[in-house]
């Protein structure tokens, strides 16, 4: 599929990585989390070809694994703040690249039909604030004269699943590692209620081991998943607090200027364009003016 994209569990790893994509960026995993999904027993010689984009889609880290599954490119991607409802958009725009890179050696002027596998996307909800089970969001609805009176040429769906402990029970019960993975991140939160986040995180892992949840995992990359994780947790509660700074800031200033104000602020910490835009309102054109 071309050197831009992910190819394996042991690629180069230079970007910004997650403990979600470093669990899950194995065939095996993402059969069995896969198959949890979608209810289909996938069966012992099923062919699954990791096919990531090396760029950020979730925002400020890299939470997402795209893989071909027979005919299916399935986007998964797991999501840890509140649900952004631009998702779909983001979205088409990540297939397109990846559809673009698959149809590179072909001529798609030619008579002949290029056939593309279909697509399916799947976010998973691991964030505080209270969710559904499960939701349904769609590119038809971010259209500016969306109705139902006028339906949309073009559409995309995607699919939202809560997978805080204790939801969605019989998505876990049929993924040990995901149902491994819930657990640790709630043996986290659970402990951050009485210690400082390092202690939390730290003590999570040795309890984890000790309770032979993701064992193998946590003892093969406990380094790995302390940084990364304390990566993950930092840049949440900065985005959130730099939010809450900023419209403080700007809320003198009138509406358009203390959009900006934000936006200002937001770029100053590094936060993408693309993020920016979602949190204030602006055009990504707007964002890159300042």
């Amino acid at each position: 599929m071309g050197t831009d994209f992910e190819t394996g569990s042991d690629a180069n790893r230079e970007y910004k990585d997650s403990v979600f994509t470093l669990l899950f960026n194995d065939e095996k995993a993402l059969a069995e989390i896969y198959g949890a999904i979608s209810g289909i027993n996938l069966g012992a010689d099923v062919k699954i070809k990791i096919a990531t984009l090396k760029k950020v889609l979730a925002g400020g880290l890299f939470n997402d694994v795209a893989f071909v599954l027979n005919d299916r490119l399935v986007v998964l991607i797991e999501h840890q703040s509140t649900i952004n409802n631009n998702m779909p958009l983001r979205m088409l725009l990540y297939i397109a690249e990846i559809y673009d890179r698959l149809s590179k050696d072909e001529d798609l002027y030619s008579k002949k039909m290029f056939p593309i596998p279909r697509p399916e996307f799947i976010v998973l909800y691991n964030g505080v604030e209270d969710m559904p089970d499960k939701q349904i969001l769609r590119l038809s609805d971010m259209f500016k004269d969306a109705d139902a009176g006028n339906p949309a040429n073009l559409d995309l769906v995607v699919t939202v699943y809560n997978i805080n402990k204790g939801r969605n029970p019989e998505i876990a019960r049929r993924s040990p590692t995901l149902d491994g993975y819930e657990t640790f991140i709630h043996t986290v939160r659970e402990n951050e209620k009485t210690m400082s986040f390092d202690d939390a995180l730290r003590k999570a892992v040795v309890e984890c081991i000790n309770q032979n949840v993701l064992k193998e995992f946590l003892e093969n990359h406990k380094r790995e998943v302390i940084s990364m994780l304390t990566q993950e947790w930092d840049w949440g509660k900065a985005l959130e607090v730099t939010k809450k700074e900023a419209w403080e800031d700007g809320r003198e200033e009138g509406m358009k200027t203390g959009k900006m104000a934000v936006a200002r602020n937001f770029k100053a910490k590094g936060i993408s364009v693309d993020d920016i835009a979602d949190a204030t309102g602006l055009t990504v054109d707007d964002v890159l003016r300042l």
